[in-house]
């Protein structure tokens, strides 16, 4: 194994069936602008979703492309996670300080 092959990579994708017929990649980077993106994914509430091999295939696509035809099942099952979350965090009761 490379160096290279250890740097964290890290693709954001976006999914709204309003704007796309397929999820588009929105945002791509490797070592400290993964950690950034990743950042800002969590300050925002984004949910962050690991694959290490779904990002390797996805971090060649162009910023905009939509995802191929080959990661349709793979990406599929990731937001079916985020969905789950979503809803999750939506049913559950708002905690009151204490």
């Amino acid at each position: 194994m490379t160096p290279q092959d250890k740097v964290k990579k890290v693709v954001a994708l976006r999914y709204n069936d309003d704007l796309d017929q397929v999820p588009r990649v929105v945002a791509s980077g490797k070592g400290q602008i993964a950690d950034k993106i990743i950042a800002k994914a969590r300050e925002t509430g984004i949910p962050v979703y690991r694959d290490s091999d779904l990002a390797e295939m996805l971090a060649g696509l162009a910023i905009g492309s939509a995802i191929p035809v080959e990661l349709y099942q793979v990406v599929a099952e990731v937001l079916v996670f985020i969905y789950a979350l979503d809803q999750g965090a939506k049913t559950r009761p708002e905690q009151k300080g204490g």
